[in-house]
């Protein structure tokens, strides 16, 4: 199968780091092509940043959707805020998984609640109301600000862990939580090593969206139908 994956900000340098940590994830046969508009916020940090991607996140779908040569299973949002999802969701004609979405579903299926360990402070409201819209509130312990900002997962990547790691702590000390998930795609990275260390299951949701849609597409849930003229999700 083939699984576009967009990163809705405009760093380079975390759409290859993303792009890494999905074709890791994927099985044998499974392409990544991997992408970001070049017209969007270089993180996204708050909802604020979240509406100022979408305009360009929306024309590289389109664009990507409707092209001549489009051979896409599955599209992966790989922002953990879940950028312009339920949009893309109802004017698609493949399956569009968010990272966030993914990796709550992942956490939910190994333990029964998680605490969510993002970057900064001014994501932490984002996250909560896409948890209450998926109806998954219940299931999470807590949504805690590493105070890492997300460009720094890419310049700073010893420290950056480090820090992740402390709050990944004081959750398992406070939270009580059966999984951690990395709230951040820049991130997928240090699930392995974080998941070594504190001996539970910390869920990156790169690894998460791939499996589910490889999931989809071996189920053959997937096989909905292409319309050559997919509605404009600019307008939605």
């Amino acid at each position: 199968m083939h699984i576009l994956v967009i990163n809705p900000n405009s760093t380079g340098a975390m759409t290859r780091s993303i792009e890494k940590a999905a074709m890791d994830a994927a099985g044998e046969g499974t392409r990544i092509t991997a992408l970001n508009p070049d017209d969007t916020p270089p993180a996204i940090q708050g909802a604020e940043d979240g509406a100022a991607a979408l305009p360009g996140l929306f024309r590289l779908f389109q664009r990507e959707m409707t092209s001549a040569t489009s051979s896409y299973d599955a599209c992966i949002i790989a922002c953990f805020d879940d950028t312009g999802l339920m949009a893309l969701k109802r004017h698609a004609g493949i399956p569009v998984i968010g990272i966030g979405e993914a990796a709550f579903h992942a956490a939910m299926l190994v333990g029964e609640r998680f605490s969510v360990v993002t970057t900064l402070s001014v994501s932490v409201p984002v996250i909560e109301a896409n948890l209450a819209h998926y109806g998954f509130q219940k299931r999470c312990a807590k949504v805690r600000a590493s105070e890492v900002p997300v460009l720094a997962l890419e310049s700073d990547k010893a420290a950056s862990a480090e820090t992740i790691a402390a709050e990944i702590a004081a959750a398992l000390e406070e939270d009580k939580p059966d999984a951690i998930v990395l709230g951040c795609a820049g991130m997928a990275d240090l699930a392995f090593s974080l998941a070594e260390r504190f001996s539970l299951p910390v869920i990156d949701g790169v690894a998460a969206a791939v499996a589910f849609a490889e999931a989809l597409h071996a189920a053959r849930a997937d096989r909905r139908i292409r319309g050559s003229d997919m509605p404009n999700v600019a307008s939605a």
